[in-house]
């Protein structure tokens, strides 16, 4: 791959996330890593430059495929911004993967070299003889040149910068392509949410894999100084904020359940902190009252996104100006709409969410076939639920593969297991579509399945006619099934699930 000459450096990730500071502000402080090391924005530029003529050293071109199996933040940042600046396309692996998903994923990956640090040493030595393809294996301890200046630029714009991978719930992780420009459209979050030149924002091992272009990156683009930990638990949370005066962190709302659930943060000094970032999880009214009684001065901000369009809308809750259990609206540049199973846009009632913007990834590297299935021009559609109001504002509801698509509509089961656990004399509810896949049939019928309490009896006509009182038509039972119990599973869903959902399909679906 040969840049043209005429192409601006500003196109390139790592330049323009790391190097633009460098010479915008050199002296400001950058970076400090578990309290012991400091990089100014000048200081870590001519580290990463010198990692970059390191990987030149050995070999390492633009266009090439690395794999990047990295555990020390410290490391993470350092090596993706100099493979980002060389062009050097970074297959983003998770150190938690067990060794036989790791094994496939680089195996798949069209790799040819391997970066790792001394954490997983072990692991790499088990999965070498595996990986002939690998004809490179480098120690990242080892990466460092003499060389400080500029390396030469290998990739701008659409080029691939990096393939990262999505939480492989069902078989293999897929691999995201992100692009310079899509990595940098990402970078551009702060643009709507609060900061200034005094922000420090702290995070811990999250960065490897997308965490590096949704939550390192933006912080450096924005000029903060960006606190680097190995561990970002509640204990070391209560250490570093007050030791750096962190004001700015992202996290999931069941951390500050497990922070503010002991008296550990009593008496610690939390006051520095301003905005707090929070997703992938729903926020409580209970929950959000307990954050701001503990930190009155923070903002607290909602989120929505995905690997394949990190960060897509935000809004910020504990003011009003979203309503709490939303999502916020498309950040400036993107877009979000909801489309019916007919594909046509709606506004307030619920069907797919569709992503588009800048930061939309490329595609699944190697899957044509995937990727056709969520590319839909402009945008992304993944698999999610949701409704969004007249003004903009996106409710997430859940996964379309867990809903159920009646009268051309679709609804989550557990609107409907609410309602029947409310009528008296209901201990339990499960509801599943029949047949299984709303996808692949023109509608779907509702199975309930009701469990009655001690000591009481149930009529499963008399609880289909309450039912059919309250809930609109396609939210409205077609067979109710009284049983004894219900099939418990350990699925780590934190509701009814998949598996006791599977479990009733089978055990009654022939009755609708």
């Amino acid at each position: 791959m040969t840049p043209s000459p005429q192409r601006s450096p500003y196109g390139n990730y790592g330049y323009a996330v790391l190097t633009a500071g460098a010479l915008r502000t050199p002296d400001r402080v950058a970076l400090t890593y578990c309290g012991e090391q400091s990089f100014t924005y000048d200081q870590l530029n001519r580290v990463v430059n010198r990692r970059a003529h390191a990987l030149l050293a050995a070999g390492i071109a633009p266009g090439q495929r690395v794999a990047a199996l990295l555990n020390e933040t410290l490391q993470v940042a350092q090596i993706y911004l100099a493979q980002a600046k060389l062009g050097v396309v970074t297959a983003a692996l998770n150190p938690y993967w067990p060794v036989e998903t790791l094994q496939a994923v680089v195996a798949g990956s069209g790799c040819t070299a391997f970066v790792h640090d001394s954490t997983v040493a072990e692991v790499v030595e088990r999965i070498k003889p595996a990986l002939p393809a690998v004809r490179t294996w480098i120690d990242a301890a080892t990466l460092d040149s003499a060389r400080e200046d500029e390396p030469p630029l290998g990739a701008f714009g659409d080029d691939p910068v990096a393939l990262y991978y999505t939480s492989g719930t069902t078989g293999l992780p897929k691999p995201v392509v992100h692009t310079h420009d899509s990595s940098l459209a990402t970078a551009r979050i702060w643009l709507d949410v609060p900061h200034s030149e005094d922000s420090v924002f702290g995070t811990g091992a999250i960065i490897w894999g997308i965490g590096f272009p949704a939550i390192a990156g933006p912080a450096l683009y924005a000029g903060m100084r960006l606190v680097l930990e190995q561990d970002w638990g509640p204990s070391n949370f209560l250490r570093v904020v007050p030791r750096e005066r962190v004001t700015h962190v992202s996290q999931i709302p069941s951390f500050y359940a497990a922070l503010l659930g002991s008296s550990e943060h009593e008496g610690v000094d939390l006051s520095s902190i301003r905005v707090i970032m929070l997703g992938g999880e729903p926020l409580t009214a209970t929950m959000l009252s307990r954050i701001k009684e503990r930190l009155p001065d923070a903002g607290v901000y909602s989120y929505y996104g995905q690997t394949e369009a990190p960060y897509t809308c935000m809004g910020r809750v504990d003011d009003g100006s979203i309503p709490l259990g939303s999502s916020g609206r498309a950040r400036m540049g993107n877009a979000v709409q909801i489309t019916d199973p007919a594909g046509n846009r709606v506004v307030g009632r619920a069907g797919e969410i569709n992503l588009a913007g800048p930061h939309r990834m490329a595609g699944y590297d190697g899957l044509p076939d995937k990727t056709a299935e969520v590319l839909r021009g402009e945008w992304y559609v993944g698999g999610d639920l949701g409704v969004l109001s007249e003004d903009g504002v996106l409710t997430v509801l859940g996964r379309r593969e867990d809903a159920i698509l009646k009268d051309g509509l679709w609804t989550q089961p557990v609107v409907i297991e609410e309602a029947a656990a409310a009528l008296d004399g209901v201990a339990e509810a499960g509801v599943v579509g029949v047949p299984e896949h709303a996808e692949t049939a023109v509608e779907q019928k509702i199975l309930l399945a009701v469990v009655p309490r001690a000591g009481h009896s149930l009529d499963a006509a008399k609880i289909g006619q309450a039912l059919a009182e309250t809930l609109p038509a396609h939210q409205r039972p077609d067979h109710v099934v009284v049983a004894e119990s219900l099939p418990h599973f350990q699925d780590a869903s934190g509701g009814p699930g998949k598996l006791l959902r599977r479990e009733i399909r089978q055990l009654y679906g022939h009755l609708v």
